[in-house]
């Protein structure tokens, strides 16, 4: 895995913000032991951003070296998040490299960049900026014809504008026909128990989730 640059061969290399085994706290897997790889840097700046210290700093590793130490965990479950995750371009070969290894991997990303050359065999959990998000008009639209059932669609809602804007969009985009659509409260802004009554009431054929993580180790990096 290497790249030429001014003739001189370089080793491929992601730079992480962290890399950790913990519980996946979301999503299709929410519960299993899961080995998260933090990618540093993110071109969206939500209101909720519960991880804004992975925009900047981190640490270089080559992509050898980075397998070699999700592999040391001993699960089977890998989640590649950010940030933004498909900021760095070496992530794609990087995901394809975790999937030849025989891991279930996710790809956490926000919808804004292109997943069409993502790895048919990562589960991508792809996001729609909503209006309260700060970054809508972020989203990249056209990646809704890439989803399949192996994938997942997030709307994280702020209040229930929000809510209201994304019963629009699964209807719209046909969502529930391409892929499992999750609807999540961010955690400072929205009562959990209100989106749960929402859906409820609405009849919404959508996963309510709440970042389990949070619930058991607090808003804390690294868990």
């Amino acid at each position: 895995m290497t790249s030429k640059t001014n003739n001189r061969v370089k080793p491929a290399r992601l730079k992480i913000s962290e890399l950790f085994l913990s519980l996946q706290g979301e999503a299709r897997s929410a519960g299993l032991p899961t080995v998260f790889v933090r990618l540093t840097g993110c071109p969206l700046r939500c209101t909720y951003c519960d991880t804004e210290y992975a925009f900047t700093g981190g640490e270089w590793y080559g992509l050898e070296a980075l397998l070699e130490n999700v592999l040391s965990y001993g699960v089977q479950q890998v989640c590649v998040t950010g940030g933004e995750p498909l900021s760095q371009a070496n992530c794609l070969p990087f995901l394809r490299s975790l999937a030849d290894h025989g891991l279930l991997v996710s790809l956490e990303t926000s919808g804004a960049l292109d997943i069409s050359k993502v790895d048919a065999r990562i589960s991508r959990v792809m996001d729609l900026k909503t209006p309260a998000s700060g970054e809508e008009s972020k989203n990249r639209y056209e990646n809704i014809e890439f989803l399949t059932q192996h994938d997942q669609l997030k709307f994280v809602l702020c209040d229930e504008m929000d809510y209201l804007w994304a019963k629009k969009q699964v209807e719209k985009y046909g969502l529930n026909q391409r892929c499992e659509v999750l609807f999540s409260p961010s955690a400072e802004q929205l009562s959990a128990t209100q989106l749960a009554d929402w859906i409820v009431r609405d009849r919404l054929n959508v996963r309510f989730q709440i970042q389990l993580h949070k619930y058991l180790w607090g808003d804390i990096a690294g868990v």
